[in-house]
């Protein structure tokens, strides 16, 4: 499914140039992707895996100054392959203008060992998704 979450940039995300800071937005990314895990995934779950990143592609398509908001959507729109899956990210201002789109690669880790382990059917199931609407989407 898709999952979204509401952010107010504050004056701490704000860099010299006045928007927010590319940093904040790789921040935003990991946040909003946890944010789904921990949605979904049930405590069991949580408590036996740990997702890391392992490769980042980001477009910045506007600026975000402090006290504005934007809408953060994510979801994964394939099955995973082996112990990784890509993730979608947007961010879009009250504007309705994408500020940020990403797409992430995460790997999927034994929490005990730290070893890769191949992403089962049933662990990826809540994640799968359409595309997002006006993407060929419900």
């Amino acid at each position: 499914m898709a999952f979204t979450r509401t952010i107010i940039a504050t004056e701490a995300d704000i860099d010299e140039l006045g928007h927010v800071n590319n940093a904040v937005w790789v921040k935003w990314i990991q946040d909003i992707a946890v944010a789904h895990w921990e949605a979904v995934a049930s405590p069991e779950q949580q408590a036996a895996y740990i997702w890391v990143v392992t490769r980042h592609e980001i477009d910045y398509r506007g600026n975000v100054s402090a006290g504005e908001t934007v809408t953060g959507e994510t979801w994964v729109s394939e099955p995973p392959k082996g112990a990784r899956f890509d993730r979608h990210v947007r961010f879009t201002g009250t504007d309705g203008k994408v500020k940020v789109e990403a797409v992430t690669t995460w790997a999927l880790l034994d929490r005990a060992t730290g070893r890769l382990l191949r992403v089962r059917p049933e662990l990826a199931a809540p994640f799968l998704t359409l595309l997002p609407a006006g993407e060929g989407g419900a």
